[in-house]
């Protein structure tokens, strides 16, 4: 109870007003009464709160949570660029000139050995790993089921992937394979976060296209897109394609009848660091899952359990948030996408499953000379670090005329409700690199249902099938650029950042609507705004 009141008196001017911002969109002053109602009911019930769902900032003195609020605080002030807001990633912020490799540059504030460090995590990134048994032994181990040889081949260019283009494949966007629970068992243990949903029994938790020499792949991901017509306020029609989902050449058997599928594009790399040492406090600050201040927004954190210690602790990686630190998220893409084990998911065989007997008599890749699997500790430690070091490239344009209106629509009709401009990094962050930056990757990074029409049916812990974490939108103008391609969204179907508002919908759906009924000229502003991010 001393920290709440000792809470509520840094979150206080000397006038006794109120430090936190109001938010354009929506009451943060009713925000604030909701966190604190928690707050309070969590200090009366003598509840202790894990480090990873920390509801205050204990990093911060006063005089640092004031200048936090300050510096966060969302502008009115739209006639001129914010300070520090050219330099998007922080200190880190990446200030070379925009080409490819925009997305793979380290963040500006590491130091020379460190340098060193991201170069190794680099190279190991693009490995590409090979079948057991091989003669490169630190090598083998791929699949024997899997979707790409390497991480970097799914995050082209370190960026967004694409969806299945004719012939061309689908290794940088994947179909997720997942049920709801069952048996009073298996809805104990998604009560008790200890799993996230329950994989198909044959196929597992995603289908693997390849395969090792010997072995088939599991079966392809088929899309077929509808086009439908939205028609704005002024007459202008947009396209949008509607993609439906299904598996052709299945290679062991049907899929469960309770099976979703569930399309995933890779997202952009940049800014993982400094994602991961945003505060939680920050983040629940942003959370009213009952929308209890009416606003109609019901941003929810998504809670899961952290991979080695188990303990509880906040979702902020994947699209549905149902990752807690970069490490896991690497280490679930070494098995899922790779087959590779690693001593955070020990699974020599990826993601095969028991009804796989093929696979599962395949040889692995463990070198017992190197540990006991096949991505030991070392090349976790600079997998992980180059993924927390790749630098968000600095704002363009932020000082033009159409791209500042732009910013103030963006305002104006509701998007920060949901993609919340900035925020301030822990200061006891580990890495010197990722402290006490102020930083704007225009996401709240909760969970918000997003409507029918992007709904994909597939709970992951508390994430429901309709509902997504708010992405990042920091680099999305330079997605042409790294990618060579403009597909936005989970599953790509949007062919332009016009269209990808267009389809949302749910908590978002009075932001489109407003998007909709702005004139040409206002929207194309807003568009040039997001473009300069």
């Amino acid at each position: 109870m001393r920290r709440l009141l000792e809470l509520l008196r840094r979150l206080r001017r000397a006038d006794g007003s109120p430090l936190l911002p109001r938010r354009p969109a929506g009451s943060a002053g009713r925000r604030y009464a909701i966190l604190v109602l928690a707050l309070t009911s969590s200090a009366i019930a003598g509840e202790i709160q894990p480090a990873g769902l920390a509801t205050t900032r204990i990093d911060l003195d006063a005089k640092d949570q004031a200048r936090v609020t300050a510096v966060t605080r969302p502008t009115t002030d739209f006639s001129k660029p914010e300070p520090f807001e050219l330099m998007q990633g922080g200190a880190g912020t990446s200030r070379k000139d925009i080409s490819r490799e925009s997305f793979s540059q380290s963040s500006a504030n590491i130091t020379f050995e460190e340098e060193g460090t991201f170069k190794l995590g680099n190279a190991l990134f693009r490995k590409n790993w090979v079948s057991s048994p091989s003669s490169t032994q630190a090598s083998d181990g791929l699949g024997p089921l899997f979707n790409e040889r390497a991480c970097q081949n799914c995050h082209l260019k370190d960026g967004r992937g694409r969806p299945p283009q004719g012939v061309t494949g689908s290794t940088s966007m994947f179909l997720r394979l997942a049920r709801d629970a069952s048996s009073a068992e298996e809805k104990s243990a998604l009560a008790d976060h200890q799993m996230l949903n329950f994989p198909d029994p044959v196929y597992g938790t995603q289908l693997q296209e390849l395969a090792v020499p010997g072995l088939r792949g599991e079966g392809r991901m088929h899309v077929d897109y509808q086009e439908r017509q939205a028609t704005l306020a002024d007459g202008t029609m947009v396209s949008l394609r509607k993609p439906s989902y299904s598996v052709a050449d299945l290679a062991y058997g049907p899929l469960d009848p309770r099976t979703t599928l569930s399309p995933r594009l890779t997202p952009p790399m940049i800014g993982l660091g400094l994602i991961e040492q945003i505060a939680p406090a920050d983040i629940l600050a942003h959370a009213d899952p009952d929308d209890l201040d009416g606003d109609g927004i019901s941003g929810k954190a998504n809670i899961v359990r952290e991979g080695l210690t188990g303990e509880l602790t906040l979702g902020r990686f994947g699209w549905k948030a149902q990752t807690a630190t970069i490490r896991q998220q690497a280490a679930d893409a070494f098995a899922g996408d790779i087959g590779i084990s690693t001593p955070e998911e020990p699974r020599h065989w990826g993601d095969c499953s028991a009804a796989e007997a093929e696979c599962l008599a395949m040889p692995n890749g463990v070198q017992a000379r190197l540990g006991p699997v096949e991505a030991p500790p070392p090349v976790m430690d600079l997998v992980t670090f180059y993924s927390q070091n790749l630098a968000v490239p600095a704002r363009r344009d932020l000082a033009v005329p159409e791209v500042l209106a732009g910013k103030q629509l963006f305002y104006e009709i509701g998007c920060v409700a949901c993609h919340t401009p900035k925020f301030v990094t822990r200061r006891d962050a580990p890495d010197k690199a990722q402290a006490f930056q102020l930083i704007w990757p225009y996401s709240d990074f909760l969970l918000h249902d997003m409507g029918p029409d992007l709904a994909d049916g597939q709970a992951v812990g508390d994430a429901t099938g309709s509902e997504w974490r708010t992405p990042p939108l920091w680099g999305i103008g330079l997605t042409e650029t790294v990618n060579g391609n403009s597909f936005f969204l989970h599953d790509g179907r949007a062919r332009s950042l016009t269209e990808a508002i267009l389809w949302h919908g749910g908590e978002a759906q009075k932001a489109r609507d407003r998007f909709a009924a702005a004139n040409a000229a206002e929207r194309d502003a807003l568009v040039k705004f997001l473009e300069s991010l």
